[in-house]
């Protein structure tokens, strides 16, 4: 049976990709051990950013590694210390990275691997999260076009991910907000930028998560940063209304005007824009690409959310 390492291992990806490979691999996770992991998993309890002891438990594990999942890479300090600590423990990274490092100003529809991203420069903290994923990725890139690359690296850049373990929510003014159901079913306005008629591509956290493991030992996908987005490539809004018609409710939206919203929220410019992706390089490897629908994907989400009973009740579902 294969050893998997999973950086991460409770969040929302994270716990999900645990869960699903302790099925089928024996399971180590790194945590500060905050959150519940699944069953039959092994909690190495250590902040990934110190990394002597990071390290030093590593080691005292005495295990090769076959793969190692790393989901909370998110800046290139945190890159770096992979490429110098993993080597040593197993020959195999796969990364998750964001759709936000494109520059939203030159997007392509769809957009593919080779887009302009954002450049940003200084220090970590004086970057914004795209800014630092970016130069994440680019330790990374360096690495798997060295001549000798101590690693078998494959980047993943996905858009909006959903599903159980997430807030819903993907568009500002309403970006995971735990009250947005609540919102929805009182009949309050939601208020999107240009009411929400740019389009999405939101991948289901198992289909994420499952295309990952599919990727752990698939040679084709070695030395590859792959785009990836769900089945569906909807506008914004219809992702709200999917959430109203799963409640038994009518949506109510109020349009927010685009012009002059970026730049007042700058922090925004990744979503205000088309989110659409093109997948025929993940394709091309063989793996089976993401297909849950995204009604099923919502409905799923809400049942998570304590909503099931609402759903059951309402006799078209």
């Amino acid at each position: 049976m294969k050893n998997v390492l999973i950086i991460g291992g409770s969040g929302g990806l994270s716990s999900v990709l645990a869960q699903m490979a302790s099925k089928n691999y024996r399971v180590w996770t790194v945590t500060r051990g905050k959150r519940q992991l699944p069953d039959g998993v092994v909690s190495l309890k250590v902040d990934r950013n110190n990394t002597d002891e990071l390290k030093k438990i590593l080691k005292e594990q005495n295990i090769k590694w076959d793969v190692v999942f790393d989901c909370i890479c998110m800046n290139p300090e945190q890159a770096l210390a992979d490429i110098d600590i993993l080597p040593e423990f197993s020959k195999r990274l796969v990364v998750v990275s964001t759709d936000s490092v494109y520059d939203s100003r030159a997007k392509k529809i769809p957009e593919d691997e080779y887009g302009i991203c954002v450049h940003e420069s200084g220090s970590t903290k004086d970057c914004t999260y795209a800014g630092n994923k970016r130069r994440m990725e680019e330790c990374f890139l360096k690495e798997m076009e060295s001549m000798h690359p101590a690693l078998d690296i494959t980047i993943f850049r996905p858009g909006h991910i959903y599903g159980p373990g997430f807030l819903l929510g993907c568009f500002p003014e309403h970006s995971r907000q735990a009250e947005l159901p609540e919102l929805i079913l009182k009949g309050k306005p939601i208020r999107l930028v240009g009411a929400g008629t740019y389009i999405i591509q939101p991948i289901y956290v198992d289909d994420l998560a499952r295309v990952m493991l599919d990727s752990a030992f698939n040679e084709k996908t070695y030395g590859e940063l792959l785009c990836i987005g769900g089945l569906d490539a909807i506008e914004n809004r219809i992702y709200y209304k999917v959430i109203a018609n799963c409640l038994g409710v009518d949506l109510k939206l109020e349009e927010i005007p685009v012009l002059g919203y970026v730049e007042a929220h700058p922090e925004y410019s990744g979503h205000l824009c088309h989110r659409i992706y093109d997948l025929s390089k993940l394709k091309s490897t063989g793996i089976r690409l993401p297909d849950t629908r995204i009604v099923e994907g919502i409905k799923r989400q809400l049942a998570s959310l304590g909503y099931l009973d609402r759903m059951l009740s309402l006799t078209w579902i």
